[in-house]
């Protein structure tokens, strides 16, 4: 097929098998599946002095599409990260009665598995090249000598196909044939290439699966606990936003703070897994909403025994034996005490001294028969235990069961045999109930002893918290209210207070507020009046 091959220059030949060597750690090292086949069709080219080239891909269902396509004359420049569509139909390897398309140069290369070498296509005989001359006709283009190579992977698949067109003279720039040490190193080319772009499709791939697997344990805490859910999607979302602010300042401690591609992913699946220690907590603690919730809500019992209460007074007053003034009051109290009870239920962020000791009174002040024919007190003590709550719904014994949720998380992030690029997703997942002055948990860290990015998403997930709108034991609170509350954080050492500072620089808690909270909780934020805030440091 190339009868007339120049011949080879021993010193040019040695510099580009340097070249290649280049080439290769080049391509080992690239991540961006568009810029790697790229940096495999520039290089096909650059070693053969081609005018041009198209990379095709195999596609699942059999057809080489068009991934890259380069012609310098014409200054086309197609697919990859260029973001210009390349707009050639695939190129199909059979027809439509099933036998194979030996016609078409690229596919005639996948069915043989060789490389195909033209001298000139307008004198080669047996091929399809009427596209090519088409093309030439409207553009004013000479399309002649090609290089065709399979690109095939370590189990000797075909891949892909690397085509280069118009090999030009070094010195005069004519366009030549493509001689046999331009193939000898086209295909060496193409065979890294092929290794390469497997290998980064199979990271990928298995980048994908491990991700679907986190996604599929927080579908299943999601499923199991809706509000939770929500909370495991929306915290790693947060911490990336204000992990990104802080590689942004110019000012402040953490103006020098910077993030790679691979740290902002390692981030990225630890925020993804920070609960995934959820997955064993029992959901009538999780989802708990009011303080007697156990299975259901047990204060529809303590309403039947008021209302068994004051159906016994109305008895005792029927029977003449307190007077129907007496009864009155008598009722209006109980339904006080009702009302009183139904609403110590809800929970809050605060319960007073005085409310605790009327849950008390209560309890002791009416008598009732339960089933059994035994007098009791009106409440049980796990009744009162529970409606004394001081601040939430969850008594202290669940409160360890919901906070024991990070150390399964630790334990079962600790175990994974994580590859290097993410061995510090157990310390960033496991550090976000940590506090600045060494009082949170598990652990007790300081904050010096932990890292910004588990910092950051401390803050994130105390303010998803305090902005969820679908938390069954709250509604969600305005910015305003929850900058006042994270301000406050800072100032007790909750929260570390430079990132806390950038959060409110950036505007962090806007662009997630746009994102994920209400309307109605969006008010305008006076920083003035936000617990802790200082105005950035001039640049």
């Amino acid at each position: 097929m190339n009868d007339s091959m120049p011949a080879p220059n021993h010193s040019d030949l040695a510099e580009r098998l340097e070249q290649l060597l280049g080439i290769g750690v080049a391509l080992s090292r690239e991540r961006d599946i568009n810029k790697l086949l790229e940096i495999i069709l520039l290089a096909a080219k650059d070693v053969t002095n081609a005018d041009g080239g198209t990379l095709y891909r195999m596609s699942d269902d059999k057809v080489l599409e068009f991934a890259i396509l380069r012609n310098d004359t014409l200054g086309i420049a197609m697919g990859g990260t260029t973001g210009v569509e390349i707009p050639f139909y695939p190129i199909q390897l059979f027809l439509e009665g099933g036998e194979k398309n030996t016609k078409m140069v690229a596919a005639h290369a996948v069915h043989s598995g060789r490389s195909v070498n033209i001298a000139d296509a307008y004198t080669e005989q047996g091929f399809d090249f009427s596209g090519t001359k088409n093309f030439d006709k409207k553009t004013g283009y000479g399309s002649h000598s090609f290089l065709t190579v399979p690109m095939k992977n370590h189990e000797n698949e075909i891949i892909g196909v690397l085509q280069l067109i118009n090999a030009k003279d070094r010195g005069s720039g004519a366009v030549q044939p493509f001689s046999d040490s331009d193939q000898h190193l086209a295909e060496s080319l193409a065979s890294q290439a092929a290794i390469a772009l497997t290998n980064r499709l199979l990271i990928n791939h298995l980048e994908s699966l491990f991700e679907s697997f986190i996604s599929l344990i927080n579908a299943a805490i999601d499923d199991k606990s809706p509000y939770t859910g929500g909370h495991c999607n929306r915290v790693p979302e947060l911490t990336m936003l204000l992990a990104d602010a802080v590689t942004k300042t110019r000012v402040g401690p953490l103006k020098d703070f910077a993030m790679t591609e691979r740290d902002r992913y390692e981030l990225r699946i630890a925020g993804l897994l920070h609960d995934c220690g959820k997955i064993t907590t029992p959901v009538h603690v999780v989802d708990k909403a009011t303080k007697l919730e156990t299975i259901y809500d047990r204060i529809n019992m303590v309403d039947t025994r008021f209302e068994i209460i004051k159906r016994d007074m109305q008895i005792a007053a029927l029977r003449a034996q307190i007077s129907e003034q007496d009864l009155d009051a008598r009722l209006k109290a109980i339904d006080a005490d009702r009302a009183f009870l139904r609403h110590t239920n809800v929970g809050g962020e605060f319960m007073r001294d005085e409310d605790v000791e009327r849950v008390k009174q209560i309890s002791t002040g009416y008598r009732w028969v339960d089933p059994a024919g035994v007098e009791c007190n009106f409440l049980s003590d796990d009744e009162v235990k529970n409606l004394t709550i001081r601040a939430g719904t969850l008594t202290g014994e669940e409160r360890k069961v919901i906070n024991h949720h990070i150390d399964l998380t630790i334990d079962m992030l600790e175990a994974l045999p994580w590859p290097k690029h993410l061995t510090n997703v157990p310390e960033y997942a496991g550090g976000h109930h940590e506090r600045m002055d060494g009082k949170g948990y598990p652990r007790g860290l300081m904050r010096e002893q932990m890292s910004v990015q588990a910092r950051c998403m401390g803050i994130a997930d105390i303010f998803e918290a305090l902005t969820a709108k679908d938390r069954p034991y709250k509604k969600g609170k305005t910015l305003t209210e929850s900058l006042s509350i994270l301000g406050k954080m800072k100032l007790g050492l909750h929260v570390d207070p430079d990132l806390f500072d950038i959060f409110m620089w950036e505007r962090v808690y806007e662009t997630y507020a746009k994102q994920y909270m209400s309307p109605e909780q969006i008010d305008a934020v006076d920083l003035g009046k936000v617990p802790g805030y200082v105005p950035p440091p001039a640049p």
